[in-house]
């Protein structure tokens, strides 16, 4: 029976990033999941190690816009009519925590992990020899209208600019210049200058795994929810046989619950559906940076296998079929805004995003396990802040006293 040090359960940018870090710390790890590396929720987000997000996303609490909402007929948000009962007291606490004085308290508890986000992934990305993956060019908002224009410049400037973040405020001429093969519907854009784009987060993943298994780690296939706690450690099924760690990570996204829930504890996880899909573009059009489509809410970002659109929020259950309404209803507006061409994917990718109602992830100890720990729930941000969750927790696991102060993350607020 092999025995390690550690297992760390999920082998998206999380997992792999805790794995990178214990090993950096003369733990052996072994790294479960019953795909390869960077194949789930990491294989399909925008792409970007998100810098600028001071400020989470939250509640929308505008009356007009809750009610374009429950209509349903959106772009940038869609909902499954027979799951709205059981995603409801979710939103209620989602809609709590995003009162502005509690979202602004969120805000100062989340931005160690923000600010040092570029770092700690730089540092992977080096080492892992990817820098052919990474484009430090920073995103684009655009905007259809003056006044939603008009108010995120506001915000760029009281908001952002007292935490140091660099960005241009772009006229309709300085956007076409930055992007000359954009239509004329935007009047200008916000450009973010401190974040960095990613060309394939899956690949990305990939590279640090291969990093960690170059360094000796061992990468497992198995089914984590065999993880069982036995004579003081911790007991899983691979496909090559049963194996054993002193400790356990729970790194597994939305599906984290599948294994904390055999261990007696409850979190209020939800899970955020998006899709993508790729396109080529019509003729000789380029794309240059990761565009947010603010007024009609999509997203269009340059990749390595084309422009890939990927949609806003779906409510739905985690493992209910795939709908294409999103995307069905994104794709024409995103031509309207860039000559979107053939799709090249041979049919739309959905992924899971694992969301905690306070908008901050679980970090730290399982309060009633020993050698247990927790590692989940990034709502947006999990490809931002895989590396610098990987640090904290390793450091807590080595017993040194964390960079980064874990206490607003832990698992014991719920």
């Amino acid at each position: 029976m092999r025995k390690s040090d550690v297992v760390v359960l999920g082998a998206g940018i999380v997992g792999v990033s805790v794995a990178l870090h214990l090993q950096a710390k003369g733990r052996e790890v072994t790294l479960l999941d019953r795909r390869a590396p960077g194949e789930e929720t990491s294989y399909g987000n925008a792409g970007l190690i998100e810098r600028a997000s001071v400020v989470p996303y939250s509640f929308p609490r505008d009356l007009l816009v809750l009610a374009r909402y429950a209509l349903n007929h959106n772009v940038d948000a869609h909902y499954d009519p027979l799951f709205a009962p059981k995603i409801a007291p979710w939103l209620f606490r989602f809609w709590y925590h995003s009162q502005p004085e509690r979202l602004k308290q969120i805000s100062k508890e989340l931005l160690p992990l923000i600010q040092n986000s570029l770092s700690e992934h730089k540092a992977l990305i080096a080492a892992a020899g990817m820098e052919h993956l990474i484009r430090e060019v920073g995103w684009i908002e655009v905007f259809r209208k003056e006044e939603s224009l008009a108010k995120a410049i506001n915000e760029a400037k009281d908001i952002y600019a007292p935490h140091g973040l660099k960005f241009d405020i772009l006229d309709a001429a300085a956007l076409k210049a930055r992007e000359p093969h954009l239509k004329d519907v935007v009047v200008g854009g916000v450009h973010w200058l401190d974040p960095a784009s990613v060309r394939d987060p899956s690949a990305l993943v990939k590279g640090y795994a291969d990093l960690f298994v170059k360094r000796g780690g061992r990468l497992a296939v198995g089914d984590a929810r065999t993880l069982e706690a036995e004579g003081g450690g911790y007991r899983f099924e691979t496909r090559d046989g049963p194996a054993t760690a002193d400790q356990a990570v729970i790194a597994l996204g939305p599906w984290a619950n599948d294994v904390y829930g055999g261990f007696g504890y409850d979190f209020p996880l939800a899970v955020k559906r998006g899709y993508h899909m790729h396109y080529a573009p019509v003729g000789n059009a380029v794309l240059g940076h990761t565009l947010l489509d603010v007024d009609k809410g999509f997203l269009l970002a340059p990749m390595n296998k084309g422009i890939r659109l990927t949609t806003g929020v779906e409510f739905a259950d985690r493992d209910a079929p795939p709908s294409p309404i999103q995307l069905e209803r994104a794709e024409p507006v995103a031509k309207e805004l860039f000559p979107l061409g053939d799709h090249v994917d041979p049919e739309p990718w959905m992924g899971r995003r694992p969301c905690m109602p306070d908008m901050k992830p679980v970090i730290g100890p399982a309060p009633r396990h020993k050698g247990l720990w927790f590692a989940f729930g990034h709502n947006h941000h999990g490809l931002t802040l895989g590396p610098v969750t990987g640090r904290i927790l390793a450091e807590m696991i080595a017993g040194e006293a964390p960079f980064i102060d874990p206490a607003p993350y832990g698992a014991e607020r719920f």
